[in-house]
Parts: structure tokens; sequence; C-alpha cells
């Protein structure tokens, strides 16, 4: 999807209300749709339709959340990576939801916490600095490793008993997670909620560029799963070509204009097999 395309919500933010909305309307419409909406081929239908069960699925493990736990008692672990995008977007979608069965319920804002890797990216930093403002996160970051982070932030938010984590099933330590796990012995106590445990790696790009959710920059340079600039690198899977080329900037050079400003790597988007999500990845 290129990032020009008409994205899911405006640049420049809007009321929380009216932001969980506009989200809503937009994942009812997708959930309406069939086969006959959609100009593509049998297989990306066939995928479409696999997008729609698991939104519908996730939907409902957020909705069961939102009714054991008060929203003080809930937060997004949010990094700006590609799973956690999709989790924050039904999120707010399941807000609205819920606005709509209670006068009372009226969120002005999302609790989120950031464990910012020891050295990021600035194109992630810059992309979860927008994000915050456009979706009204009210944001803790940090900058340590997970557990210590984790149990600073749950020092610092007495009220937060639950977590919404963007974990899949094929992500480490992922293997055995349910939809709601407390966190192991060693490790601050809370509840992880995982809405999208199940969804394929196909199946998060499928529901990001069919909604048009802005999503950062370096998933169209080949990354296709983001941790530090250390141990992160362009999925090997994704390049173009092998060519003697001279190669500046990650950008073709002394080719033909047409390659000039192509990247040496195809986006993320474009990876189908699960296995090969971290092979861009030194851990």
């Amino acid at each position: 999807m290129p990032q020009d395309e008409a994205s899911l919500i405006p640049d420049e933010p809007i009321p929380f209300s009216e932001m969980c909305s506009i989200i809503h309307s937009r994942i009812t419409t997708f959930l309406a749709e069939t086969p006959a909406d959609w100009n593509c081929t049998d297989k990306e239908k066939k995928r479409l339709e696999n997008v729609q069960a698991q939104t519908r699925i996730s939907l409902r493990v957020i909705e069961e959340a939102l009714e054991k736990y008060s929203l003080d008692e809930l937060s997004l672990s949010y990094n700006g990576g590609k799973d956690c995008l999709v989790l924050l977007v039904l999120y707010l979608a399941a807000l609205h939801s819920k606005t709509l069965k209670s006068s009372n319920f009226r969120p002005t804002s999302l609790e989120c916490v950031f464990i910012q890797s020891s050295d990021p990216f600035e194109e992630v930093t810059k992309f979860v600095e927008k994000t915050s403002r456009q979706y009204n996160l009210n944001l803790s970051r940090y900058s340590a490793p997970m557990k210590g982070a984790l149990t600073d932030y749950l020092q610092e938010k007495p009220n937060v008993q639950a977590i919404f984590v963007g974990t899949r099933r094929t992500d480490p330590h992922g293997t055995y997670l349910t939809h709601f796990d407390r966190t192991d012995h060693g490790w601050p106590d809370f509840m992880r909620i995982h809405p999208v445990i199940d969804w394929h790696y196909v199946d998060i790009w499928t529901f990001i560029c069919h909604l048009k959710i802005p999503y950062c920059c370096l998933y169209d340079q080949g990354y296709t799963s983001l941790g530090g600039t250390r141990d992160t690198h362009p999925n090997p899977k994704l390049l173009r070509i092998k060519l003697p080329e001279t190669i500046e900037n990650g950008k073709y050079t002394h080719l033909p204009d047409i390659w000039k400003n192509t990247s040496k790597y195809r986006p993320a988007w474009e990876l189908m097999d699960d296995e090969e999500e971290r092979l861009g990845r030194d851990n």
C-alpha cells in the first residue's frame, strides 16, 4: 500500500470519539463486504475472508476484556510495529461499540506503554510520536529491558491490571499463549491479553492494506520485524535482484532511470510466509 493513498484517519488529530467512530464504521463496512465487492484474485478474496474471521474473533476478545476490566485497568503495549498497530485499531473500534451500549462510557484517550529499544530507529520513534498524537494515546515511555520497564510502569500506574499485547503465535514465546494469560513467575503480575495471537503475517498486512492504515516507513524498505538498529535488517527474502550495481543509501544508482529511486528491497507486505518474517532479525 503506497503511503500516499487516502488513509484510515486524518493526519491531524481529531476528537477521540470521532476517531473511534470513523474506525468502527470502516471495520463494520469491511466485515459486511463479500467477495463480490473485491476486485482481486480468488486467492486474495480468500485471504480477505480469513481476515474477516480473525477480525471478528479479535473484537470479541477485546469486548470480553472490556467487560472484565474497567478502562483505567487496561493498557496497550504499543511500539509502532505492524501487529500492535492492528491491535490498536481494533481496540479503538471496540471502544466505540461500547459507547453505543453505555451512555456512561465516554473515553477521551487511551492508556499505552511504549518500551523503546536501547538503539531505536529514528523512523520508529517519529512514527510512534506521530501516531500517539493521531490516535490520542496517553503514552508512557521507557528505555529499559522489558521486565524492568514493566515493573516501573505498573508501579507508576497501579490501576493497570491487564495489558493488550500484539504477540502472534509465530513470535518467540508465542506458541502456547491463549487470549488471556497471566505473566509468568518472576515477572510483574498482570493479565496479558492477546487478541491477534492467531493472526498470520499475511493477515496483518492484508488488514493494514485493505483498511489503509498508515504504518512505519521502514516496512516499505524491506524490514518485516522491527527491533533495534543493531539487530534488525531488511529481510533478505525481499531483495529485489542481485546486480553489480552501486548502492547508495539503499537506492540503486548507475542504472536506467526507472530503477534509480527504487529500494533495493520489496516492501514488507509482499512477504507471505510466517516462517520468513524474522529473517531480518539477529535474535
